[in-house]
């Protein structure tokens, strides 16, 4: 997900046609010699990214970012080692084509100490933490490309230490719509197509999805802030990829209804702001109840209730659930548990009076994210509690 900034995201399908092309003679900057040997440009299609987008993408996708904004392009990634897809073993492993990655960053932590003894071995020939090329033999390197063993050898060795990051000379050069607007007519095509019945194909998948319009909220209230939700209805990838995500948005002391994940684990990272999370385990037992602010990040197992509320003005983030069709079960709210079972079994269950079983039911209209309390209600219930204190004192 693209917590802020702006940038261009590329990814490249096996197998699929490059669908942006130019012809030769509009590239007439280039000198004559040049374009009497290459055709025009093509490529598969970039997308523009900017702050809310989700992205998704398959297995074993080769992709690449472009940051062409004037600030900081920060991405909060989720790998999911868990997946079909994944047949080796649970560790996360990904390689660069180009650059040279440092050896921390390079199949996780976990799986660090079982290659340590190889990566020992391969420290004296310099052979670790570079791109996927740098190990073949550099003429069989050269043939299969078609190019000379100089060029290959620089594919191979040269600025061994770059990292995968690197800085563009010059402004980096793709074919893209010329206009916004022909990016948006393509997408809004695409949708109908979808909801004609029409399937995408694997070359034409859709890959992204913002979840930072308010326009797109899914709940929202005024007072109390609002979620947005990403699954595989609304970005049809991610029924391959059984993934779906929630952006929420909570204002000051604003809560969102305790509930609980029915099909999926849930990855909670804190975007901005910062609040407090607590999670009860399935034996009633607090497992979790800290404030946590941006930058933290919070693991929810499936059925463990979890709540949340916001110290700051604007408490952010962003859940990564393990199912492209994630359900939560609300214990509070218009559309709790509770508002669904009789009065008499809250009743008995809690052994409670019938009128605090109806105030337990229908104390809350609103759906999923409650408004901080008017002054009224916080002294309706504090006059509750003092009653309550005092028949206590007389039953002793």
């Amino acid at each position: 997900m693209v917590n802020s900034g702006s940038g261009i995201h590329g990814a490249v399908f096996p197998g699929c046609p490059e669908t942006f092309q130019e012809e030769s003679q509009s590239r007439s900057q280039r000198s004559r010699s040049e374009r009497s040997q290459q055709s025009g440009e093509q490529h598969q299609k970039v997308r523009p990214i900017q702050e809310g987008d989700v992205i998704a993408l398959p297995a074993g996708v080769a992709h690449w970012i472009y940051n062409n904004g004037q600030s900081k392009l920060v991405l909060v990634a989720l790998a999911d080692v868990g997946n079909s897809e994944n047949q080796l073993d649970q560790y996360l492993r990904k390689f660069v084509l180009g650059g040279s990655p440092q050896q921390e960053i390079q199949g996780g932590g976990q799986s660090r100490s079982r290659s340590q003894s190889q990566s020992s071995r391969r420290g004296q020939q310099g052979q670790q933490s570079n791109n996927i090329l740098s190990a073949f033999d550099e003429e069989i390197l050269a043939q299969s490309f078609n190019i000379d063993t100089q060029l290959a050898r620089r594919l191979q060795k040269e600025k061994r230490q770059r990292g995968i990051i690197v800085r563009v000379q010059e402004d980096l050069e793709v074919l893209s719509p010329h206009r916004q607007e022909q990016e948006q007519e393509y997408e809004e095509e695409r949708e109908r197509r979808q909801r004609n019945g029409l399937e995408e194909t694997f070359c034409t998948m859709t890959l992204k999805y913002n979840i930072n319009d308010p326009s797109r909220a899914d709940v929202y209230n005024p007072r109390g802030g609002r979620v947005s939700s990403v699954n595989a209805l609304n970005l049809p990838i991610l029924r391959f990829l059984q993934l779906s995500a929630k952006k929420g948005v909570l204002h000051r002391d604003a809560i969102l209804a305790p509930h609980w994940n029915v099909n999926a684990q849930s990855i909670v990272y804190i975007t901005r702001g910062n609040g407090r999370i607590q999670i009860v385990s399935e034996n009633g037992e607090s497992v979790f109840d800290e404030e946590i602010r941006e930058g933290q990040l919070v693991v929810v197992p499936q059925n463990f209730a979890v709540v949340k509320r916001a110290s700051s003005d604007k408490f952010e983030w962003v859940s990564f659930k393990t199912n492209g069709l994630s359900q939560t079960s609300q214990l509070a709210g218009r559309v709790s548990v509770f508002r669904a079972l009789p009065l008499d079994v809250i009743r008995n269950s809690f052994d409670i009076s019938r009128e605090d079983a109806r105030r337990l039911k229908e104390s809350r209209s609103e759906t999923t994210i409650f408004a901080p309390g008017s002054s009224s209600q916080r002294k309706s219930q504090s006059e509750r509690e003092r009653q309550r204190e005092r028949e206590e004192r007389e039953i002793h």
